[in-house]
């Protein structure tokens, strides 16, 4: 999954299918198992100190807030690959090779998208993370910085970028 600043996420068939069945699933048979469940727990008595009770409203908005979030994905989602940035600038959806300090044998490479789209075969790091946004809009060859959370700055050089072919 790659977002692009027309707030398009792209997804391939692969991710948008799990989404969407996720989605599904959540609002169908997962919304009525947790009615089910504070229905149960109501009829134990006293709500004020029925644990049952408010882990299964705790469950039931955590459960909404996700149908939320996949509800508002999905509307903005494109599937197919997200195009390459216009300038060779690295983007979201790019897997990403960088070397720390400009140290060529101090390298990582990773994918600049959300989390959905995490793969197993390449580390994921979202274009919203420090690292994410040092590196965005940045060519091969240039060199980023990035805030750690202790505050320092970190500088990394843009080894590769290339589009993510999952």
């Amino acid at each position: 999954m790659t977002q692009t600043s027309e707030n398009v996420t792209w997804l391939t068939q692969e991710a948008y299918n799990q989404l969407r069945a996720e989605l599904e699933y959540l609002s169908g048979p997962a919304r009525t198992d947790i009615a089910a469940k504070i229905a149960a727990a109501r009829e134990e008595g006293d709500l004020r100190e029925n644990g049952g009770y408010h882990a299964a409203k705790e469950e039931q908005g955590k459960q909404e807030l996700r149908v939320r979030q996949l509800t508002q994905l999905l509307e903005n989602a494109k599937v197919g690959e997200a195009p390459a940035s216009a300038d060779g600038a690295v983007a979201p959806g790019m897997v990403v090779t960088i070397a720390f300090d400009g140290d060529e044998d101090d390298t990582m490479t990773f994918l600049l998208a959300s989390r959905e789209y995490a793969s197993a075969d390449v580390e994921t790091y979202s274009p919203q993370s420090p690292l994410g946004t040092g590196v965005i809009g940045h060519k091969v060859g240039e060199d980023a910085e990035y805030e750690l959370p202790n505050g320092k700055k970190a500088s990394v050089r843009i080894l590769k970028a290339e589009p993510y072919s999952g």
